[in-house]
């Protein structure tokens, strides 16, 4: 019977070490084939636009740094709308921090009555498609002379983000445990002291991640920067489209500015890996 077990057990472990090296080639595989066009659209942003635009693609073009030349200092400046993306991606995301802490404090550590039932209203609000907002959004801040200013955007963007940091940040802040926040109101800490000297240290990785989806996703927004600002208020994803023209595709050009300005996102990313695995790790089910 020994001699059964001990045969077999080689074989199971054997077995499952062959499953974890295919998921392993196998999570390779799905990562390369992700990071794929990003890496040609690097090495595409090098090249001239005759080498860009041939087909097939040649891998042994020379490289070349004229489109960035022509991106930083050929024609229109880009600075202004990487500073308005900058801009209104920090102030909202800011803004989406101050208003969703309560909230989610409310909803987790001291839970309202039905808040489940208010988590889900949260989460409805994104199922309204942007598209069905836009004429009346636009027509109010025409009304009101908000067009064409950042600060529209700020607000907009604030709004987009809330409900997914609300949700986020409920299942980050029910982690806390409630032994802490006892022995500090024991001490005599009000609601303040508690939400910042307690909870946030404590659910920083999980602040953390919410934080830099809420900067993507308004880093990233197109659709409203490009109906509602003009020149004032551009924002750097309606300036890419600024290389496409009636004289055609400038894709080298168009390569060469899409790295640029997703530098700041993979940069902050890049920073805050490590706060972005644990936060996104934190309300996982165990």
């Amino acid at each position: 019977m020994s001699a059964v077990t001990t045969t077999a057990a080689p074989s199971a472990n054997l077995a499952q070490r062959g499953k974890g090296a295919f998921l392993g080639l196998l999570a390779w595989a799905v990562g390369l084939l992700f990071f794929l066009p990003v890496a040609w659209m690097v090495l595409t942003s090098f090249r001239s636009e005759s080498d860009a635009a041939t087909n097939p693609p040649s891998l042994t073009a020379p490289l070349t740094l004229d489109s960035y030349r022509e991106f930083f200092g050929g024609g229109a400046s880009p600075w202004p709308p990487l500073i308005n993306s900058l801009t209104a991606s920090l102030l909202s995301t800011l803004l989406v921090l101050v208003l969703a802490l309560p909230a989610a404090y409310a909803l987790s550590i001291r839970p309202v009555k039905a808040w489940r039932d208010v988590l889900f209203f949260f989460l409805s609000t994104k199922m309204l498609p942007i598209v069905a907002a836009l004429l009346p959004i636009y027509l109010i801040a025409q009304n009101i002379g908000m067009l064409d200013n950042i600060w529209l955007l700020i607000i907009l963007y604030t709004a987009m983000n809330l409900p997914i940091a609300v949700w986020m940040l409920q299942s980050f802040l029910a982690e806390v445990p409630a032994s802490v926040i006892e022995a500090a109101q024991i001490d005599g800490a009000r609601l303040p002291v508690i939400l910042y000297r307690v909870i946030m240290p404590i659910a920083g990785p999980g602040i953390a991640a919410t934080s830099l989806i809420c900067f993507i996703f308004s880093w990233n927004e197109m659709l409203f920067a490009r109906v509602l600002t003009g020149v004032t208020a551009q924002t750097a994803p309606v300036f890419l489209t600024s290389f496409i023209t009636s004289q055609g595709l400038f894709l080298a050009q168009m390569c060469a500015a899409s790295f640029a300005i997703s530098l700041p996102v993979l940069a902050a990313g890049f920073a805050a890996q490590d706060k972005l695995v644990q936060g996104l790790s934190l309300g996982a089910v165990k």
